[in-house]
């Protein structure tokens, strides 16, 4: 029997009804174990980025605090004792030169980091989506002038385009905010070609093409008819692109435009860590092993959100369960 059949009896006969769409995705997604482990380690990212303030409570610190009696001045700044500086009093050290928490700033910086990664990633796409479908449904002309436009978007160098732009902003203007902006206006293309594709091949079906002889008009129709079809491909596509844009503000502070200082981001701690990598090493391995172990996971994620969306296509991952392939394989006989 397939999975999406469920035993439902009316009266004395049991009648096979289709299961929902969500209780298939969730089926699918449990048995891919890599893809729960990766889900169990972005929600505990999350978690960490949204208590922030109650685990530097925790600890008794914050993240823009000076101890310059935890550094050593006569080697430069150097954090005293073993690893950097951990103690009861500072679970991952000290930074160098200053003497902040670096547990404080590590958990602060989760904010920032994963804040302006999901800001750019919804502004990418709901910029692409409102295109995509306007290029599908519109005219000719409509769709081969906005087709042109998301060409110039695809060829323009982002990380050259943001550079510039975040140059000459003010600096007053909050950080955070001007890179979610800047990364989700000049990222929204890959997300308008496939939306635009996937809307030229339905709108030929038969169901939407009952709706526009019924009288429906063109916003009706994708709104109630080809949105719903576009949800599984476009919710792949976002959950690729979030540890894409989380690499893009770590870059960008990486290179001196992004996150400016006091405000902790893990893209900017390897700005300040990259002349401290012997003297201090964890000021370094730590934000980069977070930065790695989270790109990592939303990366797997995103796999396993895909082949649960369309169990078509066999996880890249190889990490499907032992009962995934099992009712495949029954299913498929």
């Amino acid at each position: 029997m397939s999975e999406a059949l469920l035993a439902q009896e009316v009266g004395a006969a049991p009648v096979a009804v289709p299961a929902s769409g969500a209780v298939q995705f969730w089926r699918r997604l449990r048995a891919q174990r890599a893809a729960l482990v990766a889900a169990g380690v972005v929600a505990l990212l999350v978690l960490v980025a949204l208590a922030a303030p109650l685990l530097a409570a925790l600890e008794g610190q914050d993240p823009n605090s000076f101890h310059p009696a935890l550094v050593d001045s006569a080697s430069g700044g150097a954090p005293l004792g073993s690893f950097g500086g951990i103690s009861a009093d500072h679970w991952l050290g000290v930074e160098p030169q200053t003497g902040r928490d670096l547990f404080a700033r590590v958990v602060y910086g989760a904010r920032v980091s994963l804040g302006v990664a999901l800001v750019a990633t919804v502004l990418q796409v709901s910029l692409g989506l409102l295109i995509g479908l306007a290029a599908g449904l519109g005219s000719r002309t409509v769709d081969q002038v906005l087709s042109r436009i998301t060409e110039v978007n695809v060829a323009m160098p982002l990380m050259v385009i943001a550079l510039a732009l975040l140059a000459i902003v003010p600096a007053e203007f909050p950080r955070p905010v001007l890179i979610a902006l800047v990364v989700g206006a000049l990222g929204w293309a890959g997300t308008s070609k496939l939306v635009r594709a996937q809307t030229l091949t339905l709108k030929s079906l038969d169901y939407v093409s009952a709706a526009r002889l019924s009288g429906w008009g063109t916003w009706r129709i994708a709104r109630r008819e080809l949105l719903p079809s576009l949800a599984a491909p476009v919710l792949t596509y976002t959950a690729l692109l979030l540890p894409q844009n989380i690499v893009v503000e770590a870059a960008l502070s990486f290179l001196g435009i992004g996150i400016k200082p006091p405000t902790p981001s893990w893209g900017q701690m390897l700005t300040d860590a990259d002349v401290w990598y012997q003297a201090a090493p964890t000021y370094l391995l730590i934000p980069a092993a977070l930065l790695f172990v989270t790109v990592l996971a939303m990366t797997v994620l995103g796999e396993g959100v895909r082949t649960a969306l369309d169990p078509r296509t066999r996880s890249r991952l190889g990490a499907t369960g032992p009962g995934f392939l099992r009712r495949k394989k029954g299913a498929a006989t």
